[in-house]
């Protein structure tokens, strides 16, 4: 017996629709899923085993197929076990659903059956609303962040037993709704203000000029003067995000698993502060399996790079596009992908290697040549992608 189920899948920030079959024929037992799964979707044997069993369901002792198309494109993540155990048992005699076709599934199963949260569900919202479908039978965790894509009717579940039984008729479940309006003002509010910084006063203009005319900005002083401060409150003073430019940011922030479970929209622009160790996909983006990085993680936002000459150098050159373009385009032998990366990028460092060049109180312990060797660390062509430098000196306490 055949049964056929849709769900959705994420590739870069954007979710296509999947077909799910589920065969299930008289010869000897054993489960394959075919579709060019990883090895995620390919463990998904196991919890779906188990979760029929634990939701008193009985798993067929038969050749079991599950097919997920389109099959040249690779499938990745857990998003298909609860597709995949109603169609096994809807396949199996065990359920009869009638409207299975008219839902898109998504969601991860436990051994006992409970269903738990997936990345990237807003993007797999946005895109069943475009398929105009009846509905989607989501993770309850994700109710909010689907429901945060207007137009679409999300129906929250906690247990496969409670999704067979709705798609059956048996049990009703009220479609989630989300305020937007009220959920995007709630959450336009910052930790921190540029009010709190004292004193520096031509370096807040120059951060005020560079907010209002979205340039980059690099600033150079000695430890202490402030930099990582002023440059951490430089998202408070920049425009409201729109909600189109809201949407996107939290799709790229779902896509990578980054979403706070209370959080299913960021209103307020992202401040992204990676380490000097990072490597140039964790900054650009990239791995056998694409994945977002921080430059797209602060799309619409600020990247901020403290320490800049003691990145790699390698790592820094690949902003040049990303700074030019405003975004990222990744390829590989089976996909060629594309994420967004429109950002702000704000960095500091100290003069020479100790620190202290341009400290008065200071003295410094470099020689010209080691001073020479730290600042040719930034290339001059990133340095042309810089709009403004501009030197922070030390504060004194006379300005408190």
């Amino acid at each position: 017996m055949l049964a056929k189920l849709r769900s959705m899948a994420v590739l870069g920030i954007d979710a296509f629709e999947i077909g799910i079959e589920a065969d299930i024929s008289e010869m000897l037992p054993s489960f394959t899923i075919v579709g060019l799964p990883d090895g995620a979707v390919r463990e998904s044997r196991e919890r779906v085993m188990s979760a029929i069993k634990n939701c008193g369901f009985e798993f067929p002792a038969r050749k079991v197929t599950i097919n997920m198309a389109p099959a040249d494109v690779k499938k990745e993540g857990s998003a298909f076990d609860l597709p995949i155990a109603i169609g096994l048992l809807m396949a199996s005699g065990q359920a009869s659903v009638d409207s299975a076709g008219e839902y898109i599934i998504a969601g991860e199963l436990s051994l006992d059956g409970s269903v738990k949260s997936v990345k990237g569900m807003l993007s797999m919202a946005i895109c069943a609303r475009e398929l105009g479908v009846r509905g989607m039978i989501v993770p309850r965790d994700n109710a909010q962040e689907a429901g945060v894509a207007e137009g679409v009717s999300i129906f929250p579940v906690e247990n496969l037993t409670e999704a067979l039984a709705f798609l059956q008729g048996t049990a009703s479940i009220a479609p989630h709704t989300t305020d937007l309006n009220f959920l995007f003002n709630q959450a336009r509010r910052y930790p921190i203000d540029f009010k709190d910084v004292k004193g520096q006063d031509h370096i807040k203009r120059a951060l005020l000029v560079a907010a209002a005319g979205g340039h980059n900005i690099m600033m150079i002083g000695p430890p202490g003067s402030g930099k990582t401060m002023l440059a951490r409150r430089l998202p408070t003073i920049l425009p409201n995000l729109t909600l189109d430019e809201a949407l996107e940011t939290t799709k790229i922030h779902s896509v990578a698993g980054l979403l706070e479970p209370n959080t299913p929209l960021l209103a307020t622009r992202p401040f992204r502060s990676p380490h000097h160790t990072i490597s140039d996909a964790g900054l650009i983006g990239g791995g056998s399996y694409p994945r977002p990085g921080e430059v797209s993680l602060s799309h619409h936002g600020v990247l901020f790079l403290d320490e800049l000459p003691e990145f790699a150098k390698n790592v820094l050159e690949n902003l040049r596009q990303p700074l030019e373009d405003g975004k990222v385009t990744i390829s590989r032998a089976l996909m060629s992908l594309c994420y967004p990366a429109r950002f702000m990028l704000a960095a500091a460092l100290n003069p020479c290697p100790c620190g202290y060049y341009t400290d008065p109180r200071h003295e410094c312990s470099c020689s010209p040549q080691q001073i020479q060797k730290y600042m040719s660390k930034i290339s001059g062509p990133l340095l042309d992608r810089i709009d403004i430098h501009i030197e922070v000196p030390e504060i004194f306490d006379m300005y408190f």
